[in-house]
C-alpha cells in the first residue's frame, strides 16, 4: 500500500486512515514480503490503483516532497470515506506513460527492502565498527526515512545515536553492513538518542552540529 492511500496518521488511536476501500486491497497485486522489491512489483502496485510513479521528479514524491501531491484529481474525499478510483479513466492516463517510464528504465534494477531486512546491519566508520541498526525515525508526512537508530553497545558501553542516510556511503548486503563517512569518535561522542523525547528541531539542528553537517532543511 503507497503512502499515497493514506489520510492523516491517528497517532492516538495507532490506525492509518486511507482513501482505498477494503474490495481494493482485497483484489490488490500480491508481494512477496521476504524478497527485494523490483520496479516492475511497483508498477503494478501503482498502477492498479492509478497512482503516477513517484520516481519520475527529483523529489522523494515525483517532483515534490510528500505523496499527497500525487493523488490523482479523481480521487476526490469525503471526510475519512474512501472513493475509489475509476480505474479505466486511470488506465488510460497512465498507459502512455508507463510505456515512455519502462523504456527510460529498461537497464535499471532498482529494489526495495524492507527494514525489517535492514535491522541488525553492522555500521562501518571511517575508521572502525561503530553499532548497528536498531530502528529508525519516520517523517509522517513525507515517509522519508530521517535517521536510522544505531545500537552502539557492541563496541563500547555506549548508548543509541541517530545517523542520516545522507551520511550513508555504501550499503553492502553480501556482508550486511554499512559505512558512513563518520569518525568511531565523532559517533562516540554523539548526543545520545533518547526514544522517549519529543523530537525537535533543535535537537535537530544540535545532531548536524556536533557532525559538522549541513542540515537538510536549509538545502
Amino acid at each position: 500500500m503507497s503512502p499515497i492511500s493514506v489520510l492523516q496518521t491517528d497517532w492516538l488511536e495507532q490506525t492509518l486512515p486511507v482513501s482505498i476501500t477494503k474490495k481494493q486491497v482485497e483484489d490488490s497485486p500480491n508481494i512477496d514480503t521476504d524478497k527485494p522489491v523490483s520496479r516492475q512489483n511497483e508498477e503494478q502496485t501503482m498502477g492498479y490503483c492509478g497512482y503516477p510513479n513517484y520516481w519520475g521528479g527529483g523529489g522523494v514524491w515525483g517532483d515534490g516532497l510528500y505523496p499527497d501531491a500525487m493523488v490523482p484529481a479523481n480521487a476526490g474525499y469525503a471526510g475519512y470515506g474512501p472513493v475509489r478510483l475509476d480505474r479505466a479513466e486511470c488506465d488510460r492516463q497512465e498507459e502512455a506513460y508507463l510505456r515512455s517510464e519502462r523504456a527510460r528504465h529498461r537497464n535499471d534494477d532498482p529494489h526495495l527492502r524492507s527494514c525489517k531486512t535492514f535491522t541488525g546491519y553492522h555500521i562501518h566508520a571511517t575508521d572502525g565498527e561503530v553499532g548497528h541498526v536498531s530502528g529508525y525515525l519516520v517523517d509522517d508526512e513525507s515517509w522519508a526515512i530521517l535517521f536510522f537508530v544505531v545500537n552502539t553497545s557492541n563496541c563500547w558501553v555506549g548508548h543509541k545515536v541517530l545517523i542520516a542516510p545522507s551520511w550513508i556511503t555504501g550499503v553492502h548486503w553480501s556482508d550486511e553492513t554499512v559505512s558512513i563517512n563518520l569518525s568511531r569518535e565523532s559517533v562516540k561522542a554523539a548526543p545520545a538518542y533518547d526514544p522517549d523525547a519529543m523530537w525537535s528541531r533543535e535537537l535537530d539542528s544540535s545532531l548536524y552540529q556536533h557532525y559538522g553537517k549541513t542540515a537538510v532543511w536549509t538545502d
